[in-house]
């Protein structure tokens, strides 16, 4: 059974994994955090896949892979080839995010619902010098990619969530996924950087910065999202409400 995969331009793809995708292979969520012969065997065919649709040559190439969940049976992965590896050692140094404590303290002591989503993202956060390597990046670098390529914001209320949207029109065109929290009655928006510079995403969070605020992208608060609050709109929640 072959993944969704799509070409995004010449040096990015995105590709849709189901738990359908993980059931076929025998392959339990966790086991991908963990760096097991089957989440290596996925890897792999994921990028033949990839290689023999669209191309995409990437062998002895650095790779970025990022994640983001897009619904309650699915997660994004958007896989970027890294010319020069230390451009990813730029931070966004000049970015002070707001500590977001009402929200998502709560939320980073909810249990982990999808079963190692936590581990996951460290695993997904990581650059991986090549497809099915034996060396784990550190814990730092993971720590650093994970901050620079995924961001979540929470709203107060759908017209600002709007208004934010308009603001970045034609600015930005990444993948991002609009949550309800009905219990805190706030909404979230989950922000991938995608093939956006690190300084053009740096503008663009200080900019979503005056609607809502920043908050913390752990495992923990993705996993929270998953089951507990609900999609308004997947994959291009700004691209849609800039247009309202």
């Amino acid at each position: 059974m072959n993944m969704k995969i799509e070409k995004l331009n010449d040096n990015q793809i995105r590709c849709t994994l189901t738990r359908a995708d993980l059931a076929a292979r025998q392959l339990q969520l966790s086991e991908l955090a963990y760096g097991t012969e089957k989440a290596k065997s996925l890897f792999h065919d994921m990028m033949q896949q990839a290689a023999f649709e669209f191309g995409f040559e990437a062998e002895d190439i650095p790779l970025m892979i990022e994640a983001i969940p897009a619904s309650s049976d699915s997660i994004v992965l958007i896989i970027t080839k890294v010319e020069d590896p230390e451009e990813l050692d730029t931070r966004f140094s000049k970015f002070s995010p707001s500590p977001g404590v009402d929200w998502d303290s709560k939320k980073n002591e909810a249990p982990d619902k999808l079963d190692g989503a936590e581990t996951l993202l460290d695993l997904l956060g990581k650059v991986k010098e090549k497809i099915g390597t034996q060396e784990e990046s550190s814990g730092e670098d993971t720590k650093e990619v994970q901050k620079t390529s995924l961001r979540l914001f929470s709203f107060a209320t759908m017209d600002s969530v709007i208004q934010a949207a308009r603001l970045l029109s034609g600015m930005y065109n990444g993948s991002n996924t609009l949550y309800k929290d009905h219990g805190e009655d706030v909404y979230i928006l989950a922000l991938t950087q995608s093939d956006h510079k690190t300084n053009d995403f740096n503008r663009i969070c200080n900019m979503l910065s005056e609607y809502g605020s920043l908050e913390k992208a752990s495992g923990a608060t993705l996993a929270f999202l998953e089951e507990h609050c609900e999609i308004l709109i997947s994959a291009d929640a700004v691209q849609k409400l800039a247009v309202i």
